[in-house]
């Protein structure tokens, strides 16, 4: 069954055709924009690296009392010069947003799309069914506060932590589309230029908050009461971007709806259907306002496009030289390769073409490319990185970090499943099931010592994490701690467990002096403080 943010029938790019009914804006908007402190528990509290340019932040809402998941693309720039700072598009998703990944990469090409372009893409993941505002009151588990996280606590966060400017913008679709709207008109001077795809700009005429309501429940079981009361609450009027219109005057407009057919305009889809003409005629009411207003937008009606996200992402490519106008971001410079760079290149066709100048990096040279990076240094030569292994890599601190310089390409382990790239103090494993994950240091020296995957131990299925005094890795077959005083060592199975209840290393036992070893009817595995004896399957301390 179709809904807000499914996926439905591919629109032909040829039979599109803009009713630019509201003249598009002459000047950019030039109210500061702003980001008041984040209130005192708001914080990030986890940042995972997925590749060179995408990094997979966790970040604690105190509004919402939960942990969110933010997906970042980082500017093109980003590591070519390290000391700037860069606008931010937020990309909001639909009402069936997932928990796991935003739409938009799941569904669009949009991770390529901003590759070579000088913004950081901000995707929240979750909020289903949430119109990213704040709710009365909780509802199916869920406390939404989303206009708070998104106006109050994230810019700031991302000022201080990831490079950015108070220079934003926001576009979403169907749901996020509305959202977008609400959001700028509530929040002065938050973005610069607002942006929907299929979203209901009129959401309190009436029936609307009832075919709402009645979305929410089909898209996760919300109750819409929960979010602004019965359709007659006055807070259905102050969440509707028609009632607020007033207030995005300076604000950078663009909005579009397809007819609801697919392609050949023929509709594919009744529901797909009946809410993009939800959207178009909400749309097209938003825009009598905006004239009477004397308010400048682009209005773009198209003949053909569904509620979907093949429709979808072909506004996000039309919009674009808009939201990097209203930004302020330069076009492309040409970037070259040459040098030992220009030789290791074409060795990797998945690298695709360039979009940084070669930069320094500490002890050598760089280069980012669509499909990765190449690091070069008089030591290891140029070595080509990229995927998940180049976000473990720079999740690791990339060539100034622990792991130095790769030494030497990608390649598949022995049984096809994975691949894996050594660098000079250490090796990064990936496979589909445990991720990209860096060995290194003592650790990696003990794994080593074992025959590395070939083990008992198998693949690494964790990073190293420090500890108080030492450090530890969990493996698929066990783990490996480590400190000053009792080196490395593996601990597994029925000994391991029985150490983890009393205490692991911060226990009485402390850590494991070696590895397990042999006994009459079992095992046995000594501790700075004691022994774990495993007799006949039953375990004891002494």
């Amino acid at each position: 069954m179709s809904s807000m943010g499914r996926l439905g029938t591919l629109l032909v790019a040829g039979a599109v055709a803009a009713g630019t009914v509201v003249a598009a804006p002459s000047t950019l908007n030039t109210a500061p924009a702003h980001a008041d402190p984040a209130p005192a528990k708001s914080r990030i509290v986890g940042a995972q690296w997925q590749g060179d340019h995408q990094v997979d932040l966790s970040v604690y809402s105190a509004a919402m009392n939960d942990t969110i998941k933010v997906q970042l693309l980082l500017a093109r720039d980003w590591h070519a010069d390290p000391k700037a700072r860069f606008p931010t598009l937020y990309l909001l998703d639909g009402m069936r947003a997932r928990e796991d990944r935003n739409g938009w990469l799941i569904e669009t090409d949009v991770a390529n799309f901003y590759r070579d372009k000088n913004v950081t893409v901000v995707l929240p993941v979750g909020g289903q069914s949430s119109w990213y505002t704040d709710w009365k009151r909780p509802d199916n588990g869920k406390n939404y506060q989303w206009e708070t996280f998104l106006a109050k606590e994230l810019p700031p966060l991302l000022q201080q932590g990831w490079r950015a400017t108070d220079v934003r913008a926001a576009a979403g679709v169907s749901m996020g589309g509305t959202a977008a709207f609400t959001l700028a008109a509530r929040n002065k001077g938050l973005y610069r230029f607002a942006g929907s795809y299929s979203g209901i700009l009129s959401t309190s005429t009436p029936g609307t908050p009832e075919s709402i309501a009645l979305a929410m429940r089909d898209a996760g079981g919300f109750n819409a009461d929960a979010m602004y009361g019965p359709p007659t609450d006055p807070a259905w009027a102050q969440h509707d971007p028609l009632k607020l219109a007033d207030k995005l005057r300076g604000v950078s407009l663009y909005f579009s709806s397809g007819n609801g057919s697919g392609g050949t305009g023929a509709p594919t889809d009744l529901q797909a259907l009946a809410l993009e003409v939800l959207s178009r005629s909400s749309n097209q009411a938003f825009a009598v306002e905006l004239n009477r207003l004397g308010i400048p937008a682009n209005a773009l009606y198209r003949p053909s496009g569904n509620h979907s996200w093949p429709y979808w992402q072909f506004e996000n490519g039309q919009a674009w030289p808009q939201v990097q106008s209203a930004l302020g971001i330069a076009n492309p410079k040409p970037c070259g390769i040459g040098g030992a760079i220009a030789e290791a290149a074409p060795k990797a066709p998945a690298l695709g073409s360039c979009v940084t100048v070669e930069y320094p990096v500490p002890g050598g040279r760089a280069q980012d490319f669509r499909g990765g990076q190449v690091f070069w240094s008089a030591d290891t030569g140029a070595q080509v990185v990229g995927g998940a292994i180049g976000g473990a890599y720079l999740g690791a601190g990339g060539p100034g970090g622990a792991l130095g310089y790769p030494t030497a390409g990608e390649r598949a382990l022995p049984d096809k499943n994975g691949r894996y790239q050594q660098f000079q103090h250490g090796t990064v494993y990936w496979t589909p099931q445990t991720g990209a994950r860096a060995v290194r240091g003592k650790i990696g020296e003990k794994y080593a010592a074992l025959n590395f995957e070939r083990s008992a131990l198998g693949l690494p299925a964790s990073d190293e994490t420090k500890l108080a005094g030492g450090a530890f890795q969990r493996f698929q077959g066990g783990q490996i701690y480590w400190s000053p005083k009792t080196e490395a060592a593996v601990v597994s199975g029925p000994i391991y467990a029985e150490w983890g209840r009393q205490g692991y290393e911060a226990g009485r036992l402390g850590y494991p002096l070696a590895d397990g070893t042999p006994i009459p009817g079992g095992w046995e595995q000594r501790f700075e403080h004691g022994v774990i004896a495993l007799v006949n399957g039953v375990a004891t301390t002494r």
